[in-house]
């Protein structure tokens, strides 16, 4: 995949993973605190799986204290760790902020030449998912990540992670029960998204995905305010970037406000596309966290809320 596609289509899936597998810890973004790290690993030990974590992700940057070391370091621990033929998965420690800083110090090249590999998180992770798709043509992950509150506390969001990587064929159909129609209708398309921040910041990015056109896009957000949030949209809205979009699947939006304040800036910037938009699916900074595939073939229904996948998220 040498550019931009001009509509979203499928990306190379990764294999899934079995018992012994070597997985890689890597901190593109926030400072990660060492107790939760300690905590996440002890669980990836649990599903039989050898985590290795990489030499930087303790690090403290010398003058940003929101960021774990510098961005240089932080690259090349992802660029190593997904180069290493040892290691089958490539998850996350946490968000924060950071991604942006380091995306375009990573190997692209190197990367694509390694081929897929699974790589899960999300938030700020948003940054490197697009990255991913676009310059590598790699499906990824958007899943809890292994130092965050959610995967530590929530057995749900460990299971929906466990069951992506062990047994894809098992986690066909996502959404939880909050999940409901906020347009009706039903759509096909391959996954996009994430935190919609960070999808209006790649804009104008020299490697920023052009269009969502022909996709179903998955979004959410945590600490954006109401009139933010109409901001941002109203931007993606102008720039064109959600012409032709399939249809919108939308998690979690903690410390956004008050929900219905919320869901009337949803309604407003997204019914007009005429497209299914379901509400309240539960990825994101929520309670519970799904694992949802991004750049795989889906329908999302929402008639029964849900988003149905095409094929198992890994091989």
């Amino acid at each position: 995949m040498t550019g931009p596609s001009s509509a979203v289509e499928p990306l190379t899936r990764a294999g899934r993973l079995g018992p012994g597998a070597r997985v890689a810890v890597v901190a593109p973004s926030g400072p990660v605190p060492e107790e939760r790290l300690t905590a996440g690993l002890d669980v990836l030990r649990g599903w039989g799986l050898e985590p290795v974590v990489a030499p930087h992700v303790l690090d403290a940057h010398p003058t940003l204290g929101h960021l774990a070391g510098a961005d240089r370091a932080r690259a090349r621990d992802l660029t190593e760790a997904w180069c290493d033929p040892s290691v089958s998965a490539v998850l996350c420690a946490r968000g924060g902020f950071g991604a942006q800083r380091m995306v375009d110090l990573v190997d692209w090249t190197a990367i694509r030449a390694a081929g897929p590999k699974a790589f899960v998180g999300y938030s700020d992770v948003t940054a490197l998912h697009e990255a991913f798709a676009v310059r590598a043509g790699f499906a990824t992950l958007h899943g809890p990540m292994v130092a965050a509150g959610t995967f530590l506390s929530d057995p749900r969001t460990r299971e929906s992670l466990r069951a992506t990587l062990f047994e894809p064929e098992t986690v066909l159909t996502l959404g939880l029960e909050t999940a409901r129609s906020l347009v009706p209708g039903r759509a096909r398309g391959v996954t996009l998204g994430g935190c919609v921040s960070l999808l209006a910041a790649d804009l104008g990015t020299p490697h920023g995905r052009p269009s969502a056109r022909g996709g179903l896009l998955l979004l959410e957000d945590v600490g954006e305010e109401p009139y933010r949030l109409d901001r941002i949209l109203t931007q993606l809205l102008r720039s064109g970037w959600l012409d032709g979009v399939a249809g919108i699947g939308l998690g979690s939006w903690e410390e956004c406000g008050p929900y219905e304040e919320v869901r009337a800036v949803l309604a407003d910037r997204l019914g007009g596309l005429g497209v299914p938009v379901v509400e309240e699916m539960g990825f994101g900074h929520s309670t519970t966290a799904l694992t949802l595939p991004l750049g795989v073939p889906a329908v999302l229904d929402g008639d029964t809320a849900t988003l149905t996948l095409d094929a198992p998220a890994l091989r």
